[in-house]
C-alpha cells in the first residue's frame, strides 16, 4: 500500500455482522491490496451485541487498513454511514453494506466511471437474490419513490455506490436519508450515473428489513425529500459592478482663504 493521501475510503455499516465482518475485510484486503492504492476500510459498529464489535477489534490487529468506529448506542444505518462519512479520509468514497449480499471487489469498476461528467456511480441490483415477496415489495417501494420524488433511480436502496468526497462531505443527513442518496446528491448539482451490479444471497446472519413500521418511516422520509425538491432554492446571480468614468481625473484647485 502507498503511503501519502488517501485514495479511497470504504464504508461498511455493520450491526450484528459477525460472521460476515471476518469475509468482508478479507475480500477488501484480497481485492484493493494488490493494487497498490492508499485505501483504508471504515466499518462502523452499530452498537452490536452479537460480538462484532470485538471480531473487528481481532481484525484490526491484522489488518492496517482497518478503521473501526463504534457507535454508543443503537442508532440506525443512517447515523452509522454518517459517522464513516465524518471519518473518511479518502478522495473516493465506496459504501457496501457488511452482509456480503454485494461485492466490494466491485468498487474498483464503478470507481473508473467516475470523471469530468460523473461524481456518483449508484449500484443496481438488476438481479436481485431475494425471495419473491421481498422482490414484489421492492419494486413496489422503488416504483412510489420515483413517482413521489420525480426521480428514475432504480434501486436507490443499494449500498454499493462511489462518490467523489465532495458528494457528500458536509452534508447534513437526518434518520433515514440514506435510501436517498442519489437525489441528494443530484440536488447539490453533481451528475449521478446508475450501473447494474450484483447481488448475492445472505450466507451468514439475518436480514434487518423489516416490512411494515419500516415501510411507514420510509414513506414519511419520502415525503420530507419530496418537499426538500420542492422548496429547493433555485435561482442565478451576479454581481454589479459602477462603470469605470471614462472622464481623465481633473486636479485639485487650491481654495485661499478670504
Amino acid at each position: 500500500m502507498e503511503s501519502g493521501a488517501v485514495k479511497l475510503s470504504i464504508i461498511a455499516p455493520a450491526f450484528n455482522e459477525v460472521d460476515n465482518v471476518g469475509p468482508l475485510v478479507e475480500r477488501i484486503d484480497s481485492v484493493f491490496t494488490p493494487l497498490g492504492i492508499h485505501f483504508e476500510a471504515i466499518i462502523v459498529d452499530d452498537c452490536s451485541n452479537d460480538g462484532t464489535r470485538e471480531k473487528l477489534l481481532e481484525l484490526s490487529g491484522r489488518y492496517r487498513f482497518l478503521r473501526v468506529i463504534s457507535l454508543d448506542k443503537n442508532s440506525g444505518q443512517t447515523a452509522a454511514m454518517d459517522a464513516g462519512f465524518r471519518n473518511a479520509r479518502g478522495e473516493i468514497w465506496g459504501t457496501v453494506d457488511a452482509d456480503m449480499q454485494n461485492d466490494p471487489g466491485e468498487i474498483p469498476r464503478l470507481m473508473e466511471m467516475l470523471g469530468p461528467d460523473v461524481d456518483m456511480v449508484n449500484g443496481w441490483r438488476k438481479k436481485r437474490s431475494d425471495n419473491i415477496l421481498r422482490l414484489v415489495q421492492t419494486r413496489i417501494a422503488n416504483g412510489i419513490r420515483n413517482w413521489l420524488s420525480g426521480e428514475n433511480i432504480q434501486d436507490s436502496a443499494c449500498s454499493l455506490k462511489v462518490y467523489k468526497r465532495q458528494c457528500l462531505d458536509g452534508l447534513t443527513l437526518y434518520k433515514g436519508m440514506h435510501r436517498f442518496f442519489p437525489t441528494l446528491v443530484k440536488m447539490r448539482g453533481f451528475k449521478v450515473i446508475e450501473v447494474p451490479v450484483s447481488h448475492y444471497p445472505r450466507a451468514h446472519g439475518t436480514t434487518k428489513y423489516k416490512f411494515g413500521s419500516r415501510v411507514i418511516r420510509a414513506f414519511i422520509d419520502l415525503l420530507a425529500v419530496r418537499w426538500m425538491k420542492k422548496r429547493q432554492l433555485r435561482y442565478t446571480c451576479h454581481e454589479l459592478k459602477a462603470a469605470a468614468d471614462p472622464s481623465p481625473p481633473t486636479k485639485p484647485v487650491a481654495m485661499s482663504g478670504v
